[in-house]
């Protein structure tokens, strides 16, 4: 067993910090990331279907023609290749979930042991 007090964890240059909890190939990636107000994860989409759950603050969250503002305890589902935006009303924190971990196509070109696989 593995556990984690998320409360505990520092992220303390917001985005720039983020802390990966879990990663195993083949399976899932779960990364702390804490945001300041006013940061934000820029449009992007990643590979794997992504799961967003809002741990405290609020943030505003867009996707295709929606736009939400997530508040604590909100969980979000992106699909794989999904585009969308998160961005930090005030100071906020999110645990993301992305499977299967890495997803098709998520490494350019060869893979190999030193590859650096990002965040989101």
């Amino acid at each position: 067993m593995r556990h984690w007090n998320l409360a505990e964890i520092e992220t303390p240059e917001g985005t720039r910090s983020p802390v990966v909890l879990h990663s195993q190939e083949g399976e899932r990636r779960v990364v702390l990331i804490g945001l300041k107000a006013g940061q934000s994860l820029d449009e992007h989409q990643v590979k794997e279907a992504a799961l967003l759950l809002v741990l405290e603050g609020t943030l505003r969250i867009e996707a295709d023609d929606e736009t939400i503002d997530a508040g604590t305890e909100t969980l979000v589902r992106f699909d794989p290749d999904e585009r969308h935006s998160v961005t930090a009303e005030g100071e906020a924190r999110l645990l993301l979930l992305l499977a299967p971990w890495p997803g098709e196509g998520h490494y350019r070109g060869e893979r190999s042991a030193g590859s650096r696989v990002s965040a989101s």
